[in-house]
């Protein structure tokens, strides 16, 4: 009997994903959460074989608490299930543990496909995300822009990203503010930018979480 965990503030999406899912494994017990709290909770009372979560509920991100179940339940096989962009997020959570990751813009057979995959060998990569495991590899620029910057550039753009002004930055780090104004145009030829705000969505597209 495996033990499954469903993830989604979406009743609905749910119901769909559990038909798929009875229709491929006869005995199954299915459980649902709505939210991290809930996750948590069924993660704490069971444990489970497969859970496909969603990337965002209404209480945070599941990011969050992926290394967390990894640890307590080193074999169960997570899949997200996502409207997220895959070009951007699915390396991310899969370097946080998840063993697969599926749009929820796929249509019923290509879920259908991807959930037989995770069930029959414990992990799940489209076509896309085999190509950026691959990119990751050979080209990590053209995924992410970010990995451009030096260590130094990348503190001084993740603090520009919380508000931080040139003296701000000049106290923070210890150095001098004409040097942050340095570093300022560093970061803003390499990443082929022209203004602060689009460093900002630059840094909540592709920085970490």
């Amino acid at each position: 009997m495996k033990k499954i965990l469903l993830a989604d503030d979406h009743h609905i999406v749910r119901q769909g994903i559990q038909m798929i899912i009875e229709d491929l494994i006869e005995e199954c017990e299915i459980h649902h959460a709505s939210s991290l709290l809930g996750i948590r909770k069924a993660f704490e009372q069971f444990t489970f074989d497969f859970a496909i979560l969603d990337a965002q509920l209404p209480d945070g991100n599941c990011i969050e608490i992926l290394k967390d179940f990894k640890t307590q339940n080193p074999t169960v096989k997570i899949l997200v299930f996502t409207s997220f962009e895959e070009e951007v997020y699915a390396l991310k959570f899969l370097k946080a543990g998840a063993d697969g990751f599926l749009s929820k813009l796929s249509n019923e057979q290509e879920i259908e496909t991807a959930l037989a995959h995770l069930f029959e060998n414990g992990f799940y990569h489209s076509s896309l995300t085999q190509t950026l495991l691959k990119l990751s590899q050979f080209q990590p620029n053209a995924l992410n822009p970010l990995n451009q910057l030096s260590e130094r550039e990348m503190e001084i753009a993740i603090l520009y990203s919380k508000g931080y002004g040139n003296l701000e930055i000049a106290n923070e780090l210890s150095i001098r503010q004409n040097t942050v104004s340095t570093y300022k145009k560093r970061i803003f030829e390499k990443l082929g930018i022209k203004k602060m705000i689009d460093l900002i969505e630059l840094m909540k597209k592709y920085h970490d979480f």
